[in-house]
């Protein structure tokens, strides 16, 4: 099992999906996803996406004002 981490702060909203998506894509299952992103948008269209593709999240946390982080476990 291995972990990957994305820093997507200061990039604008759907950057942060679209890289996870292009990340998990190179994963296998079991394999470790952790982005940090500051995209109030994100903050449901990861989780959204992540549970509609069958991965699952592990963490999901503000870490300070407007930036986030959430960890998911690939699946399927």
């Amino acid at each position: 099992m291995s972990e990957i981490q994305l820093d997507t702060r200061g990039k604008l909203c759907t950057y942060p999906l679209i890289q996870a998506q292009k990340a998990i894509d190179l994963m296998i299952n079991g394999d470790i996803l952790v982005i940090k992103y500051d995209c109030a948008q994100a903050t449901e269209n990861i989780p959204k996406w992540a549970a509609k593709s069958g991965h699952e999240v592990i963490n999901f946390q503000q870490t300070s004002n407007a930036q986030w982080q959430i960890t998911f476990k690939k699946g399927k």
